[in-house]
């Protein structure tokens, strides 16, 4: 399975650690350099803008957000140029329900598929210790 993950926190940055640990591409992003560069030691491909991830991935794409609430239409926003129609959008974070089934609309009447996944697990999940 090939994932893109935008938004590399604690969270996002070890679930990439796990779904590589198993074998997983994972093609990351994130605002800060530094932080895609630790994963990219690891064998995570680093992308260098939120294009630059869009491009790496085959088609139909599946991007992951990790990102804060607040910013997660913006993000969707700066993504959107570079989906497609059948493509895969999940959201990770915590949005407000109301807002997910807004994005679910309307990214369906361009052929997006839209997932809302409230995630939780922390860095417990990367040890092991929740499988």
């Amino acid at each position: 399975m090939e994932l893109g993950m935008i938004g590399l926190g604690r969270m996002g940055a070890n679930m990439v650690r796990r779904l590589m640990n198993r074998g997983h591409r994972c093609v990351v992003y994130a605002r800060s350099p530094k932080t895609v560069n630790d994963l990219v030691i690891h064998n995570a491909v680093g992308a260098s803008s939120i294009a630059d991830l869009a491009q790496k991935l085959a088609k139909p794409r599946a991007v992951w957000l990790m990102v804060l609430a607040a910013v997660v239409d913006k993000t969707i926003a700066d993504l959107l140029p570079h989906l497609e129609p059948g493509d895969i959008l999940i959201d990770g974070g915590n949005s407000y329900y109301v807002d997910d089934i807004r994005r679910a609309r309307e990214l369906a009447q361009r052929g997006i598929h839209y997932v809302d996944v409230g995630t939780s697990g922390g860095v417990w999940v990367l040890s092991g210790a929740i499988a």
